[in-house]
């Protein structure tokens, strides 16, 4: 009972001193006075950052329920490590090559190493408003994202050691240059009419998407993904609840995200968030009804991707576009992701969590969306009405349609050829039968769960509950 009243009376004074410092004549200006501008805006960017770092549980939830239960502890495993090496890597070489460092080729590369002027706390970027550490910390949640994206792709079926090596390389390399290019100021940045991409539909998200394609070609399809008459088959996941929760995650961390874009703590900011909100719900809502109308029943993991597809359609052009434009967009997106997932399928490339349809198809759409509904200057744009329905022309739909293309060929071209690269030395894909008997227990020394889990036995086997379609070692997949 007396900590009870402490912790009141503590809470009461703590309120008091609030009340009393918003009353302050500092506050009480239109314009906050520098000092407080500034600290406002580092800890919201810390803040935003933090919940960007919250969406790797987000991924690794998703990710695991949509998958099954034998190979649980090496999909968190896969996320933490892109994570832990990936930030790791960025510190040491991405960050100087994305942001500092020495340009080289007229901006359309740069190499640096470490993160200069760290521990400075005076104002550096964003026009002097953050400091080097805020900067780097809320950028390097960005490049664990881009890479933890691949994982989901390449699910069931990798070596742990190959997949740890990807990470380390697509935060120091592959992902920066692509900074270097757009966020640092590159090539992109210096067009007659720039890019824009204002929290990285493309920059992150396509980079992890088109990377995810390749890690997924090159693997070939898990055991069992496709018959002997080349249709594919219905690999079930083992936790719906771990799919929703997931999404779910990932929905409050794209608040730090979109709105954390603004590197500012200003009036812009509930906008984007209000605009993130309701383009994430009309992806859910158009995914739902639009595979519910094709397939007799609404699914829930379509849904909850429907709800990703919209998040990732409007990171792009969420700083550009009116309130109505952003559901549009993010219904669209949602639109796209049914039938994104049945292409890649009838490609007999497997996707066990749709990660190249929702971060690289529908972030690609997100990033051409900008060209026609752009109303006002993102900070990238350079003016307003820049889009195509309000006489902005096709100016810069080129300039988009260059971006996209030229990010599709570097990031397919370097993931390709690193996964090539790691497939001949260390090899890239487990025997088959480690894939069949799971790699928790193969990779990693211990299941997943505590107990025999009825779907950790595999498809069709008996006791799972899943029609009796058991896959062979020699059927589907790619040795």
């Amino acid at each position: 009972m007396q900590r009870a009243k402490r912790k009141l009376l503590i809470g009461g004074v703590l309120g008091a001193l609030l009340v009393l410092v918003v009353a302050s004549p500092a506050m009480a200006q239109e314009e906050p006075n520098f000092a407080t501008q500034f600290i406002l805006d580092n800890v919201w960017i810390f803040l935003a950052g933090v919940l960007v770092f919250f969406m790797q549980a987000g991924f690794a939830l998703v990710e695991a329920g949509l998958t099954r239960a034998k190979n649980v502890s090496n999909i968190m495993m896969k996320n933490l490590m892109d994570m832990s090496a990936g930030v790791l890597a960025f510190a040491l070489v991405g960050f100087a090559i994305g942001f500092g460092g020495s340009e080289l080729l007229g901006g359309w590369f740069g190499w640096g190493f470490g993160i200069a002027g760290v521990e400075s706390t005076e104002g550096v970027y964003a026009g002097g408003g953050l400091m080097p550490a805020t900067f780097f910390f809320f950028q390097a949640a960005f490049a664990a994202t881009a890479a933890t994206i691949v994982s989901g792709a390449m699910a069931e079926r990798t070596k742990f050691k190959s997949y740890f090596v990807y990470s380390f390389f697509i935060t120091a390399i592959i992902y920066p240059v692509v900074l270097r290019w757009t966020w640092g100021g590159g090539w992109l940045a210096q067009l007659e009419f720039p890019f824009s991409d204002f929290a990285g539909s493309t920059i992150v998200h396509a980079t992890g998407g088109w990377a995810a394609m390749m890690g997924a070609i090159i693997l070939g399809p898990r055991i069992g993904k496709f018959g002997k008459d080349g249709k594919p088959r219905a690999i079930p996941g083992h936790s719906i609840p771990f799919v929703v929760l997931g999404a779910m995650i990932l929905f409050i961390g794209w608040f730090g995200f979109n709105p954390g874009s603004e590197l500012l703590a200003d009036e812009f900011v509930p906008q984007l968030a209000l605009k993130t909100l309701l383009a994430a719900c009309a992806g859910a809502v158009v995914a739902m009804i639009v595979n519910w109308t094709k397939d007799g029943k609404p699914d829930v993991s379509i849904a909850a991707n429907g709800l990703l597809a919209g998040l990732v359609a409007v990171t792009a052009p969420v700083g550009a576009v009116e309130t109505w434009a952003a559901v549009v967009i993010g219904g669209i997106g949602g639109l796209i992701v049914v039938f994104s997932v049945s292409m890649f399928d009838k490609l007999k490339i497997d996707d066990p969590v749709g990660a190249i349809s929702v971060h690289g198809v529908v972030g690609t759409w997100g990033t051409l969306s900008i060209a026609l509904f752009a109303v006002y200057d993102d900070a990238f744009l350079g003016r307003e009405n820049a889009g195509l329905f309000y006489g902005g022309g096709l100016d810069q739909l080129w300039t988009q349609l260059i971006f996209v293309a030229v990010h599709f060929v570097w990031v397919a071209g370097a993931a390709g050829l690193l996964f090539l690269a790691i497939k001949a030395t260390i090899g890239l894909r487990v025997s088959p039968e480690e894939e069949l008997a799971g790699l928790d227990v193969e990779e990693h020394g211990s299941p997943g769960y505590g107990h025999e889990h009825p779907s950790a036995v595999g498809v069709g086997a008996p006791g799972s509950g899943i029609p009796h379609t058991a896959p062979t070692a020699t059927e589907g997949g790619a040795g």
